[in-house]
Formats: structure tokens, C-alpha cells, sequence
């Protein structure tokens, strides 16, 4: 799932470049794993990448996420932190 959405995200990159960028990469792995926990994104760029299909939280403190799922958003996170990704 998680490879068909960050290929969903970098269809709607505004061009080749902007896709291949770190920070969207980075971007694409944490939403998916968000997505595949059933989270109901809010901004535009998350609802054109993932949708909001079958989603069923609205609030990120709602998302069942274990604690392998919390380990590797962490480390997302961090990766953004370091390459200063917009936030």
C-alpha cells in the first residue's frame, strides 16, 4: 500500500524534479503510514495524494498505530528534521 501511495504522491508532483526531492519522499512514507491506519487527511496535497477513503480518524491522537508504526514515523520525522523539510 504504502508504495502505491507515494507513487500516487509523486504523480501529483508539479515536475520530475519535485519528485525525486527528499522531503517529498519523506512526506509520502510518513502520510502512508497514516493512510494505512485509517487517518482523514485535511490539506489538499494529503487528500489528492491519499484520498479519504474508508479513512475513519480525524484526529491523529485517535490513529491505532503500533509501535513499530510510531518507531518509523519517528524516524521520518527526524530524517525531515535534518534536511529542514517544511513542516
Amino acid at each position: 500500500m504504502r508504495r502505491l501511495a507515494l507513487t500516487a504522491l509523486l504523480a501529483c508532483a508539479a515536475s520530475p524534479a519535485a519528485a525525486a526531492f527528499p522531503c517529498d519522499e519523506l512526506w509520502g512514507e510518513r502520510n502512508a503510514i497514516y493512510k494505512d491506519a485509517g487517518y482523514c487527511f485535511r490539506t489538499d496535497r494529503a487528500i489528492r495524494a491519499f484520498g479519504n477513503a474508508g479513512c475513519k480518524y480525524d484526529d491523529l491522537a485517535d490513529v491505532p498505530l503500533s509501535a513499530r508504526q510510531r518507531a518509523d514515523i519517528a524516524d521520518i520525522q527526524r530524517q525531515e528534521r535534518e534536511k529542514g523539510c517544511p513542516r
